[in-house]
């Protein structure tokens, strides 16, 4: 049996900003604290990792002109490579998740989504087959394309959903055959305009999702109808942007609920800070408190397996920071940090 003592994080950085590809940390079950044992540097601006659902295998996205996506076999110090990368099809990969016997891929820069056949090996195969998303929204500094920005599977797996920040929608797919084959379109939920869409997640009971959105700081609860395939926007909700100023925006950038449905939080950059929601009406989330990230720029931010402390990946700080979580009120308290250069992902695996 693997005791909390053994677990491992994988942290994702951007290279071409210092950063040292993948880190891999020990993580000390009691306190929370990571202790770094070595990099991983063979794959450019892995931004973003996911894991297959046994943890056998850890994927990674080079976020580039050229997208590639690479497999690693775990190691208690480290990552080791399964294959050479492979094309995703697209430009720019922010992220990517795992349905199946598919790795899916979302392209930020040229705006769709891509599916890779896995191999016996868990290994991705090209070539990729791609859904290309088109629109636009008002804002023309971010707007003028789609730009894919999360793709993941909904809990039943039947569905793929694709949030893209450049059209303002939440799009729908028919989960792909393990063949390679493309997405199949099923429908589109528009947002409010000019919000940027950026992130969601589910909410454990089912029937309810969260998005986070980049360009206006706020959250979107909608009805998920997983019979039907269905996003249905039911409330927005402001998340807050204290400190921001006409020089200092607040750009909201990773969500995430507890595993027992009890509460929310969401990462906020430029004010750089994380704020706690009280989910006691899933509904209707209620914020309980904010408080500083630990550093600048937090790009993504975890829950541990355990679901009592939460991880920010602070990606102009360089760290990674960690809260323990009031079991009340939901509310974080800074526990520790430990130097990341470029972090913008933590992955638990």
């Amino acid at each position: 049996m693997t005791h909390t003592r053994e677990l491992r994080v994988r942290i994702g950085s951007f290279t071409s900003a210092g950063g040292r590809g993948i880190t891999t940390a020990a993580v000390d079950g009691h306190t929370g604290e990571l202790t770094v044992l070595g990099h991983t540097d063979v794959l450019a601006d892995p931004s973003y990792l996911a894991a297959a659902p046994d943890g056998s295998v850890v994927y990674a996205v080079s976020e580039g002109e050229r997208g590639l996506a690479m497999a690693f076999r775990p190691d208690p110090r480290g990552l080791v490579p399964l294959g050479a990368p492979v094309e995703t099809g697209g430009a720019g990969p922010t992220h990517l998740a795992v349905a199946g016997r598919l790795l899916l891929t979302a392209h930020y820069t040229s705006g769709g989504i891509g599916a890779l056949p896995l191999g016996p090996d868990g290994a991705p195969h090209a070539p990729a087959a791609v859904l290309a998303h088109h629109g636009s929204g008002p804002d023309p500094d971010r707007q003028r394309g789609p730009h894919a920005h999360q793709v993941l599977p909904d809990p039943s797996g039947r569905w793929v959903l694709a949030v893209d920040l450049g059209t303002d929608s939440v799009r729908v797919c028919a989960a792909p055959a393990p063949d390679g084959a493309a997405p199949v379109p099923h429908g589109e939920t528009a947002l409010r305009p000019g919000s940027g869409p950026r992130h969601l997640a589910f909410h454990p009971a089912g029937g309810l999702l969260y998005v986070l959105h980049e360009l206006r700081p706020q959250l979107t609860v909608c009805r998920w109808d997983g019979e039907a395939g269905e996003v249905r926007p039911a409330r927005e909700v402001p998340a807050p942007a204290e400190g921001a100023t006409g020089a200092v925006r607040a750009y909201p950038s990773a969500v995430a609920v507890s595993p027992d449905g009890r509460f929310l939080w969401a990462a906020v950059r430029g004010t750089d800070t994380i704020a706690a929601y009280s989910l006691a009406d899933p509904a209707a989330p209620a914020l309980a408190g904010t408080v500083a990230c630990g550093g600048r720029w937090p790009r993504d931010l975890v829950l541990d397996p355990s679901g009592r402390r939460l991880y920010a990946a602070n990606e102009r700080s360089g760290d990674v920071t960690w809260f323990d979580v009031d079991p009340a009120t939901g509310v974080p308290r800074r526990a520790g940090s430990v130097p990341v250069p470029a972090a913008t992902c933590v992955l638990f695996a």
